[in-house]
């Protein structure tokens, strides 16, 4: 019966004009109505002012006045209107939650109680906001995954968790079969579990931005396998053209096989830079689904897709950078050099040479760091100072394995490598490949890494090791540890020692930092490009005699990562 007045209202506030509800409403002598507009175009069309539905003609041409009494009728009928307008949107539709207590056509849930284990539409939840005894029951996001909260053998709610059997119970299960078993609240378990999920989810972020560096290298490595690979062939053709009436065949084998071997470590590259994008969008679906996870309110739901979308599967190898393939290309310009100069007398005797191996110029996959002491010490480096760059205030001992700060200048004679500012100082030997060593600090200590160009006078920024992006330093203090490159400092937790390992992988970028107690702790790993051999840097920045030694290693100690 509303819906039909509100119908039989909305034809009487109907313009007869423009068929539509009245807009500025007027009512004019005889008494009937119009919008404004409509009938003031009426009228200024004519001549003869007359009402379009009686004809009845007004001399003069009547005021208009607004309605006010028909306008606010208007206003009360659109209001009126508004829900019916939208009501159907408010239908479960397929992939919709739909509410439990609705007859007939469901209309579509807002909320699910896991206490009634029942979903509500907002007409049928209300209840739950307004009645005392049901007040406090817990509401989530509409969900049709209730009925996986009911244990099939009880038919009642699963609230427990089980940690012995690691599945979800409800408390007959408790008094039965999991009667002496270790068992928490759902929620109690799910607290538990969102703190490691933080912690995946740092993991996966991390595999992702290590994949993409390694995507970043294997696309320079294609472009520097071009770049020689062309270069080779330009002066190997410049040369070709004195002999051409001789070995012009010759020449043309030697394209076709630098072409080859280019094309074959290209495939080779692009092949494992489409497996790593691979692992990274796979690294990045399960982030966000763990994501989605964390969200989530009902906590059956997460615990019974934690484990699962939790574990992180094993990283695909990365690459490690070598110059085999370059080689060959230079090797394969030097030979056509020399069989340019020989070839009418040795041309038999340095063909082989120029010819292509058989054996692959594999991209070798880096191995892992190395996990027991003798694979440390397969890598361990003879280290000593360099004098010539060693401020005046740092006295150098012990075959120039061990410097120590003096209150007084020291007398080194002037060179143009000294730390004119800083009170530090580099290594004789430049480190590439895979290198390890040990520093025993007293006092705080800086141990770096830096680049033979990086400044030795001038501004802290030039020159201070960790403050520009020439050198990497672990700060060790009696306050902890904290890692600086590029001006940018990073806290480090770990236990405390005096004595600090490095492990540099040149090739595959890594820098690592382990404190050495009984165990050896990984505190810090870089990744990154080296561009440069690198040499190793200490600092002494506080108080006269600190020291630090790089030391012999001759201990065995176990690897805890």
């Amino acid at each position: 019966m509303a819906q039909q007045g509100i119908q039989l209202d909305q034809d009487k506030l109907s313009c007869s004009i423009c068929l539509q509800l009245l807009k500025d409403p007027v009512t004019i002598p005889c008494g009937h109505n119009y919008c404004m507009d409509c009938i003031r175009k009426c009228w200024d069309e004519k001549e003869v002012h007359s009402c379009p539905q009686c004809r009845q003609i007004f001399t003069p041409r009547p005021v208009l006045v607004k309605n006010g009494m028909l306008a606010e009728l208007v206003e009360d009928l659109k209001k009126e209107e508004c829900p019916t307008a939208s009501s159907d949107h408010a239908y479960a539709g397929p992939g919709d939650v739909a509410c439990d207590f609705c007859s007939g056509r469901k209309r579509k849930a807002s909320k699910s109680c896991l206490v009634c284990m029942a979903s509500y539409c907002e007409h049928h939840l209300q209840p739950h906001y307004n009645v005392a005894p049901i007040k406090k029951h817990k509401l989530i996001k509409a969900t049709s995954k209730l009925q996986e909260n009911i244990c099939p053998r009880h038919d009642e709610v699963m609230k427990i968790f089980c940690r012995t059997d690691q599945q979800c119970i409800c408390y007959l299960c408790l008094m039965d079969e999991h009667k002496d078993h270790v068992t928490v609240s759902a929620a109690a378990e799910r607290a538990e579990r969102q703190k490691g999920l933080g912690r995946n989810r740092q993991k996966f972020l991390q595999r992702v931005q290590n994949r993409e560096k390694d995507v970043k290298m294997l696309h320079e490595r294609v472009e520097a396998i071009n770049l020689s690979a062309d270069k080779a062939l330009r002066q190997s053709e410049k040369m070709f053209k004195d002999l051409i009436s001789l070995i012009e065949k010759k020449s043309s084998e030697v394209k076709q096989k630098i072409r080859s071997k280019q094309k074959s470590e290209q495939n080779r590259v692009k092949e494992l830079q489409e497996k790593i994008e691979q692992e990274i969008r796979d690294l990045r679906r399960r982030d966000t689904e763990l994501q989605q996870l964390s969200l989530t309110e009902d906590h059956l739901h997460f615990l019974k897709n934690y484990s699962s979308l939790s574990h992180l599967s094993e990283s695909t190898n990365v690459p490690t950078y070598n110059n085999l393939t370059l080689q060959y290309f230079d090797d394969v310009t030097a030979a056509v050099s020399r069989a340019r100069d020989k070839v009418k007398a040795l041309l038999s005797e340095e063909w082989p040479k120029i010819s292509v191996g058989t054996t692959k110029a594999d991209i070798l996959l880096p191995q892992g760091e190395p996990k027991t002491r003798d694979d440390f010490l397969k890598y361990s480096c003879q280290i000593t100072l360099d004098p010539n760059t060693a401020h005046t205030l740092l006295s150098l001992s012990d075959s120039n394995r061990k410097v120590t700060l003096m209150s007084r200048n020291q007398s080194y004679p002037s060179h143009p490598d000294k730390f004119l500012e800083w009170w530090q100082v580099l290594s004789r030997e430049g480190l590439t490949g895979r290198c390890y060593w040990e520093v025993k600090c007293n006092g705080m200590v800086g141990v770096a890494v830096a680049y033979k160009d990086i400044g030795h006078r001038g501004t802290k920024e030039e020159c201070g090791f960790g403050l520009n992006d020439k050198s990497w330093a672990l700060t060790v203090s009696v306050s902890g540890y904290e890692f600086t490159h590029n001006n940018i400092p990073t806290p480090i937790p770990g236990p405390q020692s005096s004595r600090i390992g490095v492990y540099l992988d040149h090739g595959a970028g890594t820098l690592s930092f382990y404190s050495i107690t009984e165990t050896m702790n990984l505190l810090h790993r870089v990744q990154t490009r080296f561009t440069q051999p690198l040499y190793v840097g200490l600092w002494l920045p506080q108080s006269a005699g600190h020291t630090a030694e790089v030391c012999e290693l001759k201990k065995r100690i176990n690897i805890k990562q």
